[in-house]
């Protein structure tokens, strides 16, 4: 019996249809290869100094009134501290626009409310406001002026101490920076001296060091530098760079007072919360860039 074959086995139509069809697998393979996402290799994680940037940078974004900020340059992190208006959704905010920086933000919460700490009272007045008379200084030609806080200078003019006229309202830099300069124009006494303390020279401070500040509200307190180059959102708009952050007490009135140690002045009150009974945190305009602004230097 003749058996009659159907297929070859080295039929070449069935072998054509296995190439096809191992080509078409082939394709396949080779397309799903080339439609991996790039993103499957994994981006690089920012540095810790990126992290910073990119966090202080969110601050600024976010621009949420009530907070303070600056860099911890030992352990690489932005610490923020926040009022108590500040609400765990603000932090959210600030987190969020933070991105891959947000593990780098140390958040610290402050009793009180961030103010510019000007109030009315006696010391030194000008438009029905009272502030604290920062540093006595002089030109190089010998014209003697006193140093203050920006926020009490701006829209201002003539000053007194209460009874007699002291001087005009001569330059003013506020939100930004915080100090102002006011020319004396009475022959009043005007000694380069806080209080009993002689004050000969004026530098910037170090973290960690015992600073002292006196006020025309609350007199003479001392605290610790906490931070240096901070800046401050007290809202509306007026944000303050480059500022020196304490834990030395203050309240309204004290404004553009003096911080100082010894006989070294280092810095003007710019505001801060909580107050004299509790304690609380103060933020001071560092004298020294005042004094590079003006041309002038303390006596």
């Amino acid at each position: 019996m003749r058996i009659k074959r159907t297929a070859a086995p080295h039929d070449t139509s069935v072998r054509r249809g296995r190439v096809r069809l191992i080509a078409a697998a082939s394709a396949v393979v080779a397309a799903a290869a080339m439609a991996v996402p790039a993103s499957a290799s994994a981006a690089p994680t920012p540095s810790p100094a990126a992290k910073v940037a990119m966090a202080d940078k969110a601050m600024k974004t976010a621009d949420v009134g009530g907070t303070a900020w600056y860099t911890d340059q030992e352990t690489n992190t932005l610490v923020v501290t926040v009022d108590s208006t500040v609400s765990q959704a603000e932090i959210a905010k600030i987190k969020k626009t933070a991105g891959a920086g947000a593990d780098s933000i140390r958040i610290e919460r402050t009793p009180g409310k961030f103010n510019k700490l000007i109030s009315g009272g006696d010391a030194i007045y000008s438009g029905g406001g009272r502030c604290s008379l920062g540093f006595n200084v002089r030109s190089s030609s010998g014209v003697d002026y006193f140093l203050t806080a920006g926020h009490c200078t701006n829209g201002t003019s003539t000053w007194t101490n209460g009874s007699s006229t002291l001087g005009t309202t001569a330059g003013s830099s506020f939100p930004g920076n915080d100090y102002g300069i006011v020319r004396y124009t009475s022959s009043i006494s005007r000694p380069g001296q806080v209080g009993s303390q002689d004050i000969t020279r004026a530098a910037n401070p170090s973290v960690g060091q015992t600073v002292t500040r006196r006020g025309s509200t609350t007199g003479t307190h001392s605290g610790r530098v906490t931070g240096l180059n901070a800046t401050v959102n007290y809202g509306g708009g007026d944000i303050v760079y480059g500022l020196i952050q304490t834990t030395v007490c203050a309240e309204p009135g004290d404004s553009g007072g003096p911080l100082y140690s010894g006989t070294t002045a280092y810095g003007l009150t710019s505001g801060g919360s909580g107050n004299c009974r509790t304690g609380g945190t103060t933020f001071f305009q560092p004298v020294v860039e005042a004094l590079n602004a003006y041309g002038v230097s303390v006596y």
